[in-house]
């Protein structure tokens, strides 16, 4: 499978990120993906601030049934495409991933794990859970559901061999550093990306965000890691796609078959 995490900004002009949506979609196409990532806040894009007063508003939230994401369906194909946005649903709002081909609509995702400045723009999510594609069986987070690994574990153990998670993940805001790689966030993020992947055994995608939304400066990052959490294919801090080759089956497989974490687990202990 060639799978390919995207590294890019996406700001408020809707039209704007459903062009660069289609732009990049072309592009994988060109070079054969058949699983892409896009990051959180895709259409619309993130929130200017975390807990402070912002002046960038709210991004615009979209019902199941909007145009903007059938336009995106559309323009998927046969390419199978996750990619994140502000859903509108029975009075709340929610910071949801969908992943959909041409087809339709294959599984969907509201973050479940909340920074506190997030409270006052959307209500949580309550489950994890995988679904199939016809790459195979995936599941989706979004960005601090990675700092969980109770939410990974439960995808992977719902069947998923293939995680991606969508970020709008930015550098600290209480303690910057003067280059983004040295940034604490920054080694929290892709440690976790890393974690993830060799404790659940499985393929991980993480797509992020760059550039900037009011005060906020997202990481970039984007990568591809094999079970073992050896990254197969990153952007480091500029846009771009993280694209690598992986057959899933195989490398996990692989990965399980003298040591098989989700086997080997002892839940009784765990109380």
């Amino acid at each position: 499978m060639r799978i390919a995490a995207v590294a890019a900004h996406f700001g408020r002009d809707v039209g704007q990120c459903l062009t660069k949506v289609e732009a990049i979609l072309a592009d994988a196409r060109d070079r054969g993906v058949q699983l892409l990532v896009f990051p959180d806040a895709t259409i619309g894009g993130y929130l200017g601030d975390l807990g402070r007063g912002d002046d960038t508003g709210l991004p615009p939230a979209l019902d199941a049934g909007s145009t903007e994401l059938a336009r995106v369906t559309e323009a998927a194909g046969d390419l199978v495409v996750c990619l994140g946005y502000r859903e509108s649903a029975g009075g709340q709002h929610y910071n949801s991933a969908v992943c959909v081909t041409g087809d339709g609509v294959l599984g969907r995702h509201r973050k479940v794990h909340q920074p506190a400045g997030e409270l006052p723009a959307y209500a949580p999510g309550g489950a994890f859970t995988a679904f199939d594609t016809p790459l195979g069986r995936i599941g989706m987070l979004i960005d601090y559901d990675k700092t969980f690994p109770e939410a990974a574990r439960t995808l992977a153990g719902d069947g998923a061999q293939v995680l991606a998670c969508l970020s709008a993940w930015p550098a600290s805001l209480t303690d910057r550093a003067p280059r983004l790689v040295q940034d604490r966030q920054s080694r929290l993020f892709d440690l976790y990306d890393c974690a993830r992947a060799a404790e659940n055994q499985v393929v991980w995608v993480s797509a992020n965000q760059t550039g900037t939304m009011g005060r906020l400066r997202f990481l970039g990052q984007s990568k591809v890691v094999g079970p073992g959490g050896d990254v197969l294919a990153r952007t480091w801090a500029k846009a771009g796609l993280a694209l690598a080759d992986v057959d899933v089956a195989g490398e996990v497989g692989r990965a399980r078959t003298v040591l098989d974490h989700l086997r080997e687990r002892r839940p009784e202990a765990y109380s």
